[in-house]
């Protein structure tokens, strides 16, 4: 029987290193792929690599991170590493300063939702969904992102 724990780590040492090659933006961040199950997707990034001149996370890497949270999510779930995946229409809003660890979390849509997003996109060659991401800080929001991703063959 095979082992789910090392498929899971394998697809996401896969998805860390497709980013780093393809998002070279994800390299630099320090971006990880920390988990990836059923209801959610985690990204993390440490704060030393994307600090601002206060010390505390920048701005434009928390806005990265909730994007490719999105994205992460999508390509893990569609699993054709020749999807074109984008942003079409997204909205961040930030609550506080993020002093510790970047931890995007990005909730899996429920069943019906990401079955019609895969249905759509195995039977079109395209589909859109809904997203929402968000960072936490000191176990409290410091920011929260909704997308609206579009997946083309």
């Amino acid at each position: 029987m095979k082992d789910l724990r090392v498929s899971t780590a394998e697809r996401l040492r896969e998805a860390e290193e497709f980013f780093y090659a393809k998002i070279p933006l994800t390299r630099a961040m320090q971006v990880r792929v920390e988990s990836y199950n059923e209801n959610e997707l985690v990204l993390t990034a440490p704060l030393r690599a994307n600090h601002n001149h206060l010390g505390t996370a920048f701005g434009g890497s928390l806005a990265a991170l909730v994007m490719l949270a999105g994205y992460a999510l999508l390509w893990l779930e569609l699993g054709d590493r020749n999807a074109h995946i984008m942003i079409s229409e997204s909205n961040l809003r930030f609550r506080r300063p993020v002093q510790g660890t970047l931890r995007a979390i990005c909730r899996r849509p429920d069943d019906p939702a990401i079955s019609e997003f895969k249905s759509n996109f195995a039977a079109k060659g395209k589909a859109r969904i809904q997203l929402k991401v968000e960072i936490g800080a000191e176990h409290e929001l410091a920011a929260i992102f909704d997308g609206t991703y579009v997946a083309k063959k």
